[in-house]
């Protein structure tokens, strides 16, 4: 499927968002097709650049979080899996058996993060993340306190639900565009360096 939405030129886009791009190429070696299909709208991208970072990246706004890089993707993934988003679990899962040093927790995640090689904690994250997914609505003070059990704040609660809430934007966004993952996303951190 190739996407609804034709990239635009890179050389096309304004240059502060070309400037971001650049420097997402030069540290990954390829452009994410999401910085492209996003910058055909400047203003959405870089409203959508800043709240991800403020989320994905919090010490980028001054802001520090109890939730490690890969328990934010794990949130992510699994979550992105529930909306069958291919992009996002794709890329995302390439980041989290990155930052996990696992090779095969994305996949785990994915299908099935019960069953995942994660930790009590990281369960505990996705159940909320999950209820956050799909049944917000029913979230009352006994989940706050499954995760007060495992040592997070009120905080890092709101991380997980807004990591949640903004992904699902995200997967909306890929989705109905048909934005196909980078093929490089497929085998980052399945093999050691160098293998």
């Amino acid at each position: 499927m190739s996407p609804r939405y034709p990239l635009p030129d890179l050389a096309d886009v304004p240059e502060d968002i070309r400037a971001r791009i650049l420097e997402v190429q030069a540290k990954a070696g390829f452009v994410p097709n999401v910085f492209l299909m996003l910058a055909r709208r400047p203003a959405e991208w870089r409203a959508f650049f800043a709240y991800h970072d403020a989320l994905m990246m919090p010490e980028t706004v001054g802001r520090r979080s109890n939730l490690t890089k890969g328990e934010r993707e794990m949130i992510v993934v699994a979550t992105s899996a529930a909306n069958q988003c291919l992009y996002c679990v794709v890329a995302h899962g390439a980041l989290l058996r990155i930052y996990e040093k696992k090779p095969l927790v994305a996949d785990q995640v994915a299908v099935n993060y019960r069953k995942a090689d994660i930790t009590p904690r990281q369960r505990a994250i996705l159940d909320f993340a999950m209820k956050v997914c799909q049944r917000s609505h029913a979230i009352d003070d006994a989940d706050f306190a499954a995760l007060h059990a495992h040592g997070l704040d009120d905080e890092d609660i709101w991380d997980i639900a807004a990591i949640t809430a903004f992904f699902g934007l995200s997967n909306r966004m890929a989705s109905f565009s048909g934005m196909e993952p980078n093929p490089e996303f497929y085998l980052m951190g399945r093999l050691p360096k160098g293998a």
